[in-house]
């Protein structure tokens, strides 16, 4: 194993600026003669721009602009796209209605843009903000999903009456029908994943530059993606050619999905940045952030699952209700359908599986990819199911699932939703996992804590996901005349750990060590292509880029070596970065022979000097990601707070590249999944569709007294997709999380006949519970 190469636990090497406070974050970055940028935004959910009256703000000093939906229109400027292929299940097209990044006529949700002041400062723009006069009609909003189809609920567009954007379907249910009608058991289960909101520790931003010389755009933002956004602008929003618009992504604090997407505030800054004649800044505080980033789940799922006599599972069918809010954001349809649905299979080898997934428009901040994306909905919903199923049939539910497992010798195996899976040991996963829990003592345990007068529960969760999926990704290998390398990416790190990671690929494949290789990401002007960040693609994919990359510099550099060591091509091998004559101690290092490669003289005939490779990785399909959660909880019923006394991980993501930085993945991950099922929820107020939960100071976050030390293993099983063996690990955590919890939770309770409870788990929510229950038993 090599000293920097694959399986090495190294530290970030990033994070020496960053704990030296020499990160460079968009709030850092500034440009000369810089204007700041403030939003109007509105305080209704759903009401008629009457009147909008801009002349008092425009007067104040510092005002530079006053700009509104009608400039924006007047101007031509293009609406942000949803950018889905979804139809709906008879073939026709879905609802998809504009979104302007400032509104005109309408406003839908709070937070609504109406109207950009630009000053001098922010603070004089916060000012003018508050002279511009506006008058709304004020309407009823629907913000309930379980609901927004109902009639009589208030329309959203009127151009879509019912609020329905899309009925879509996958599997075939007339053969589930049949597996249910013939089934031993059967049992059905409701259920609500909860909607929550991203809360990257660094708000969003963007910063926004035109060059009239070049006729050019400049946009600097904390991205997942930078060449994602500069497409979009160029293509639906400016209509202009993409090497006209520069997109820069400096460090980035957080991301989950959110920070992927095209907003309106990037085109604001630049047709600003356009109209002024200079650059144009804006910075949301915490609370715009809530009104205004795209918000994740909120799904209401039925499902019912067929079982045979001997409890193996024929059939099941799901109905999804997924929440778009009011506008469709670039990859909203998405989520729900070709992300999560297909992933009801779980890691079960269920022969009928049907999902009917219908996407409702509501008067809320618009929903779109958040940590694992549709992955941690199914994975939720399903092992949920599967639990109930087992203590309505007094079955153990490892015993259940154990029966239903796909087993390693069926790989690959297809599901009924089409998906291939290639590799995986899902039982092994969960024997490990139960092992090391002590699930067998666990009895002893529980009764110990009822003689406190506490309940404990003892839940566990096997998940599967697909993450490195298609399609390609790009990396570039360049080495300057003095033998040092530059790695360029298109990927975009959010403190995943890039920099290390690709360095660490870069140093086994080339035999470099760490301080002659950097690593660059999120500049369009730098870095010819790229996909961006999401989805667990950056190794998987952009790794299998580099490693082709490499592979390139190898072939050439053994040309060059040849020329060098006056030898056949053919003898010439490569290791530990050293070509040499084979059979010989006669060797030039990768460092000489790129040196030599930008010296025409030292070249073989008809080579081209320079010393860089790019390389494109398409998968042939997704990895598929897989492990099992356990969790033991402890509940005091008199004031419903749930301890979690232990909590561990067995996870497979095949090759390991660097297991620090794969354990702090999955520690965020779960971090995230035990708030969302035990903390989080997104609360909009019934009729007028005000945000209740709109600061932090009334929506939890985990904190790290809510979680103990966790127990993270993993077993090895390469997959067979990419040239590295490798599976995405980045969302895992919060998608084995949240069903884990309440499995546990549920387990603790269910003495009182509770079989289900919704998410979040608050105090409140459980000590209510545990009331009614124990008031039932005693009736």
């Amino acid at each position: 194993m090599k000293q920097f190469g694959i399986g090495q636990p190294i530290r970030r090497v990033e994070d020496r600026r960053f704990l030296t406070g020499h990160g460079r974050y968009l709030d850092d970055v500034a440009q000369p003669r810089q204007a700041h940028a403030v939003l109007l935004r509105s305080p209704h959910a759903n009401a008629r721009l009457r009147t909008l009256d801009t002349s008092a703000a425009a007067a104040l000093p510092s005002v530079l602009a006053v700009l509104t939906g009608e400039d924006l229109a007047r101007d031509g400027i293009g609406t942000i796209p949803c950018m889905t292929g979804l139809t709906n299940r008879d073939k026709s097209a879905i609802a998809m209605p504009p979104r302007p990044a400032l509104a005109q006529d309408w406003v839908r949700h709070v937070g609504d843009a109406v109207a950009m002041v630009v000053a001098e400062t922010a603070a004089a723009a916060r000012d003018a903000v508050e002279q511009i006069a506006v008058e709304y009609e004020p309407l009823p909003a629907v913000v309930d999903t379980a609901h927004a189809l109902d009639p009589g609920q208030p329309a959203v567009w009127d151009e879509h009456p019912g609020n329905l954007c899309f009925d879509w379907e996958v599997g075939d249910d007339a053969v589930v029908q049949r597996a249910s009608a013939s089934a031993a058991h059967r049992v059905s289960l409701t259920l609500v994943n909860n909607r929550v909101v991203a809360n990257s520790m660094e708000p969003r931003g963007a910063l926004g530059q035109y060059d009239p010389g070049e006729d050019s755009y400049t946009l600097w933002s904390s991205t997942q993606g930078s060449h994602f956004l500069r497409n979009l602008l160029a293509e639906h929003v400016f209509k202009m050619p993409e090497n006209r618009i520069r997109v820069v992504t400096p460090d980035v604090g957080g991301g989950f999905g959110m920070k992927l997407f095209l907003y309106p505030e990037h085109v604001l800054v630049l047709w600003a940045a356009k109209r002024l004649g200079r650059p144009v800044k804006w910075l949301p505080d915490r609370s715009e952030a809530f009104m205004t980033d795209t918000q994740g789940r909120d799904n209401v799922t039925r499902l019912d699952l067929a079982l045979d006599q001997e409890l193996r599972f024929t059939g099941l069918s799901v109905e999804i209700l997924a929440n778009m809010g009011a506008y469709l954001s670039n990859f909203a349809p998405e989520i729900p359908t070709f992300s999560g649905a297909v992933m009801y299979s779980g890691v079960y080898a269920i022969p009928a599986i049907h999902v009917a997934v219908k996407g409702v428009f509501t008067n809320t901040v618009p929903v779109d990819a958040y940590r694992g994306a549709g992955r941690p909905e199914a994975a939720y919903a399903l092992e949920r199911l599967i639990d109930v199923a087992a203590r309505r049939l007094a079955v153990p539910a490892d015993e259940l699932r154990r029966r239903n497992f796909i087993k390693p010798a069926a790989m690959p195996h297809t599901t009924p939703l089409g998906l291939v899976y290639d590799s995986g040991d899902f039982a092994r996963n969960m024997s490990d996992a139960l092992t090391a829990a002590d699930a067998a003592d666990f009895t002893a345990r529980r009764a110990e804590a009822r003689a406190r007068g506490h309940y404990r529960g003892l839940g566990h969760a096997v998940y599967i996901e697909q993450s490195g999926f298609p399609p390609d990704e790009f990396a570039e290998l360049r080495f300057d005349p003095a033998g040092t390398l530059t790695v360029l990416m298109g990927s975009q790190s959010s403190g995943q750990g890039h920099q290390t990671a690709y360095a660490q690929l870069a140093a086994e494949r080339l035999g470099l060590p760490f301080h002659q290789i950097r690593v660059l990401q999120g500049d369009t002007a730098i870095i010819g292509f790229g996909r961006g960040t999401g989805g667990s693609r950056s190794l998987p994919v952009g790794g299998a880029a580099l490693v082709h990359a490499a592979d390139k510099l190898v072939a050439k550099g053994k040309k060059i070596a040849a020329h060098m060591l006056e030898a056949a091509e053919a003898d010439i091998a490569f290791e530990d970065g050293a070509f040499a004559i084979t059979g010989t101690d006669r060797s030039v290092t990768i460092e000489a022979v790129a040196r030599a490669a930008f010296n025409p003289a030292q070249l073989p005939p008809g080579l081209e000097p320079g010393f860089a490779e790019s390389g494109h990785f398409t998968p042939p399909a997704p990895t598929f990601p897989n492990g099992c959660h356990v969790c033991e909880v402890e509940i005091d019923p008199e004031t419903g707070v749930i301890e979690i006394l232990r909590y561990l991980v067995v996870d497979d993501f095949g090759t390991v590249i660097n297991p620090l930085l794969l354990r702090g993945q999955v520690h965020g991950g779960i971090a995230q999944g035990v708030g969302q099922a035990m903390l989080e929820r997104c609360v909009y107020e019934e009729g007028s569709g005000q945000l209740i939960t709109g600061t932090l100071t009334d929506y939890a976050l985990p904190r790290a007294e809510d979680l103990p030390a966790l127990e993270f293993s993993y077993n090895v099983v390469p997959c067979r997709t990419n040239p590295l063996g490798v599976k995405g690990a980045g969302e895992a955590g919060a998608i084995g999380a949240p069903p884990a919890l309440v499995n546990a939770v549920v387990d603790a309770v269910g003495e009182l006949g509770i079989d289900h409870l919704d998410m979040p788990l608050t105090p409140e929510r459980l000590w209510r519970a545990l009331r009614d229950a124990t008031a039932r038993k005693a009736a």
